[in-house]
Parts: C-alpha cells; sequence; structure tokens
C-alpha cells in the first residue's frame, strides 16, 4: 500500500509526502489542488474524519519529495505483462524497456490507421503500408516501397547503400516520416556531404546530432567488410598487383586513413559519454540529498511553529487569567457585538477561564447582551459557568461559595451589581461531567436602555468592564 498513490491508487511516479503523511503523485497533487479549493485529504476522510486538522489541507507548497520511497519504488521487481514478452527487471529500467518492447502494439508512423507489434512494423512497411513512400534520389519521383529495393537493412527500418563515386554510405529512408538519415565520406579527392532525409529541418537536425555514432559505426563496418574483400582479392591474385588496379590499392590505403579517423572519433564520444554520465550520477546524488535536507527542515519548521502556537496560546492564558476568585473582563467592540446578538449571528460571549484559587475551582462568565430567557431584547443578561477543571477531584462539591457581579461604571458614579448564592440541588453547581456545566445566574441584570443611557458611563469608548468577585472564605 505504502507504493500506490491516495488519489489514483496506481505505483507512484515522483512521489510527494503531505503534511499528514499520505503519498501522492506529482501529477495528481498538482490536478487536486488545480481542480479543487481548499480540498481535504481523501485518505485522512477515510481513515478518521475526526482527526481532521490543519495538515489535511492539500497544497503543492506544503508537500515534499519523499525520495526514499522514490528509490524503493525504483528497485522493485517488476517484469512486462505484454503478452508474448519475457522481459523482467527493476522498476528504473521498465519505461526504457517499454519503448522497446518488440511485442508492444504501437501504431504505425506513417499515419496509415495500422496498429502493429513494434517487432513487425517494417514488414508491414516493406508489404502492407499504403503511405510508406519515398523518393529517389536522382528523378525525384516517390516510389512505394514495392517500387525499390533497400541493401542491407539496418535496425529493420533503413536500407543500406554504397557507391564508389562519390562515396556515398547513409542510411535511406523507408518511410516519409522515418527518423534515419544518410551521411557522406568526402575525402579531399570527394567533395561534398549529401542527405538523403525527407522531414522538416528540426528533424533532420535533431538526427545529425543524435546518430553521429551510430553512423560513424555503420560505415566503419561496411569499410571493414569492404577492406578485407580487397585484401582477399589481392591474395588470390599472387600478391602481385597490376598497374590497372593501382586505383584499387589507393581506394583501400584511403579507407585504412578513415578508418583511424573514425576509430578515434568514436572513442572520444564515448569517453565524452561517460564522463557526462558519471557527472550526472554525481549530480543525482546531490540532489537527492538535497532534497533530504528540505524534507527534514519542512518537519523540522512544522514541529517549530506547532510548539511556538501552543506556546502563544499558553501565554495568552497565563497573561488572562486569575487565580484569587476576583475576574475584570473588558468587552470591546460593544457595538457590533450587541448587533451580533440582536440578529442571531453570536448571541452570547464567553469569558477566558478563571480560578477561585491556584488549584481552585475553574469557572467563566458567559454575558448575552441582547438577553436571554425572561430578560430577552429587554435586558442584558450575565450568568456563571463552573468549568471542568484539572483538580476537580480534590474540591468539595457541590460548589457553595457567593458569586456576585459587577458592571462598572467608568464615570465611578453608580456601579450595577447583582449577587447570589448557589442553589445546591442545581446540576450547574455540580462536578462538572463535560467541560462545562449548564450556566446559571442573572437573565435580567441590566436594561437594554440604561446600558446606553447617557447618564451613565456602562459604555465608553465602546467598552464595557464587567467584574466577578467569589467569595472564598
Amino acid at each position: 500500500q505504502k507504493y500506490l498513490c491516495s488519489n489514483c491508487n496506481n505505483i507512484l511516479k515522483k512521489a510527494l509526502q503531505t503534511l499528514c503523511g499520505h503519498r501522492y503523485c506529482s501529477a495528481c497533487l498538482s490536478w487536486i489542488v488545480r481542480t479543487n479549493k481548499n480540498v481535504i485529504c481523501q485518505k485522512c476522510k477515510e481513515e478518521d474524519p475526526s482527526t481532521l486538522s490543519e495538515g489535511s489541507l492539500l497544497a503543492e507548497e506544503r508537500a515534499f519529495g519523499d525520495a526514499a520511497i522514490n528509490k524503493e519504488i525504483s528497485e522493485l521487481k517488476v517484469h512486462c505483462v505484454t503478452l508474448g514478452c519475457s522481459w523482467s527487471g527493476i522498476m528504473k529500467n521498465f519505461e526504457e524497456h517499454q519503448s522497446l518492447c518488440e511485442y508492444a502494439l504501437i501504431p504505425c508512423h506513417t499515419g496509415c490507421g495500422h496498429v502493429v507489434m513494434r517487432k513487425k512494423l517494417a514488414d508491414h512497411l516493406e508489404n502492407g503500408c499504403v503511405n510508406n513512400v519515398t523518393m529517389c534520389q536522382k528523378c525525384k519521383r516517390s516510389l512505394s516501397s514495392s517500387e525499390y529495393q533497400p541493401g542491407l537493412i539496418v535496425g529493420g527500418l533503413a536500407g543500406f547503400a554504397l557507391s564508389m563515386s562519390p562515396l556515398r554510405v547513409g542510411c535511406y529512408v523507408a518511410g516519409p516520416q522515418s527518423r534515419s538519415s544518410s551521411i557522406s565520406v568526402s575525402p579531399k579527392k570527394w567533395k561534398g556531404t549529401v542527405f538523403f532525409l525527407q522531414g522538416s529541418k528540426e528533424k533532420i537536425k535533431e538526427h545529425e546530432k543524435t546518430a553521429v555514432g551510430a553512423h560513424m559505426l555503420l560505415l566503419l563496418q561496411h569499410i571493414k567488410q569492404l577492406k578485407a574483400s580487397l585484401c582477399a582479392a589481392a591474395k588470390s591474385a599472387n600478391a602481385f598487383i597490376p598497374r590497372s588496379d593501382l586505383n584499387l590499392e589507393n581506394k583501400l590505403h584511403v579507407f585504412e586513413n578513415i578508418v583511424a579517423v573514425l576509430n578515434k572519433e568514436v572513442e572520444t564520444s564515448n569517453l565524452e559519454i561517460t564522463a557526462f554520465r558519471r557527472q550526472s550520477e554525481l549530480d543525482q546524488n546531490i540532489i537527492r540529498g538535497l532534497e533530504l535536507k528540505i524534507a527534514e527542515l519542512h518537519r523540522c519548521l512544522t514541529q517549530k511553529d506547532a510548539g511556538l502556537s501552543s506556546l502563544h496560546k499558553t501565554l495568552l492564558f497565563s497573561e488572562q487569567a486569575s487565580y484569587d476568585g476576583v475576574f475584570l473582563w473588558k468587552i470591546t467592540d460593544v457595538g457590533r457585538k450587541l448587533q451580533d446578538s440582536v440578529t442571531g449571528r453570536a448571541v452570547s460571549l464567553y469569558s477566558p477561564a478563571f480560578y477561585t484559587a491556584k488549584y481552585g475551582y475553574k469557572v467563566c462568565l458567559r454575558v448575552y447582551l441582547n438577553g436571554d430567557g425572561t430578560g430577552k431584547g429587554t435586558h442584558v443578561s450575565l450568568f456563571f459557568v463552573v468549568m471542568k477543571g484539572d483538580y476537580d477531584a480534590l474540591l468539595p462539591w457541590p460548589f457553595r461559595h457567593k458569586v456576585t457581579f459587577m458592571l462598572l461604571d467608568q464615570n465611578n458614579r453608580e456601579h450595577v451589581i447583582d449577587a447570589f448564592r448557589p442553589d445546591l440541588t442545581s446540576a450547574s453547581f455540580q462536578r462538572p461531567v463535560n467541560d462545562m456545566n449548564v450556566a446559571s445566574g442573572c437573565p435580567m441584570f441590566l436594561p437594554l436602555s440604561k446600558l446606553q443611557s447617557p447618564k451613565y458611563a456602562y459604555v465608553k469608548e465602546d467598552t464595557l468592564f464587567l467584574k466577578c468577585i467569589i467569595e472564598t472564605n
């Protein structure tokens, strides 16, 4: 399962790991975030919807390349499932095999509409393809595959031709879209280079660039064959070469020079290719090492961000918490919050938690600025809430301390004060089973008309202050 994409459920390609720990193909993740907004990891939903967090939100910039799993996948043992093919190997060599598999069905490149096995493409081009035409280099007339006869077949698709005046060695194309071409070898006495490839200039340049080694080897092979045949002819003539055959001796000398040059060129090309491959492997190793370092740094940063966030919450709570049973609650943006209470957008507000003592009861306040119950729409309602605390097992229950509420007049003229003693039979004051007990207090704490009255300063600069005093003696 760890080698399968969380989206397409196929073997991972360029695996990316998300913050929630699941893996996606690079292309799959890119498609998901491009076609969806704020999408949640499907695997997280399936495993446990209750544990969904910010880490389950998918984004390309929050995923990192999983070099370790990519390496494991590249070493997996696989085999070709194409009918008739017996190839087996490891995953990193599979794509190369797919492009070479002789039993794979491929469309004919001439556009005739036929689909044939790769190994039977040459027969199809020669005997059955209606679009397989080439051009005679002398008369410029188009010829079908049945009208021309190529020489030695090379690679199943191209013919080889050799003429002595001037010396031309090359691959004659077997169709208008073939990627083979021809080269000419031009010693001093022969001039010019002739190309026989039909197609765009870009394809010709691409073939010239990539097939130099192949052309050299092709030329070298046939020069060696020709040299061998000439040597055999000379020996059969008892080592005496008549004057009329001096031309052959000169040509043989030229061939020997060409062979030496070609050998050097092939050697140089092989050395350059080997050096390039070694450098490429070194670069890949460096890249994989950097990817691992980046992934590790990303994980460290994520952990540190989570730690800082937790520390920030703890500090805020410490700043606002009270441990002596006296709490002053500052409420800002009173006008907006009153309107939210009227419209039902946010009918009530909870204060931060505070304590009756260092290891005492944990409590908070709850205010309805537009009233609740009997005070709804006419009064400010203020309630007292007993919360589940860390030391409840050591405290006496029910809660029995007197509670005093105060709304402070900011001009220090007439504070609003109300107090009550807990009803010891009420569930509101028993030991909490959930995070909070049912609130209890004063539903008609203050008339709304008095709250906004200019005679008092209960609300000043859109701010009010509520005070709670718990008698702990």
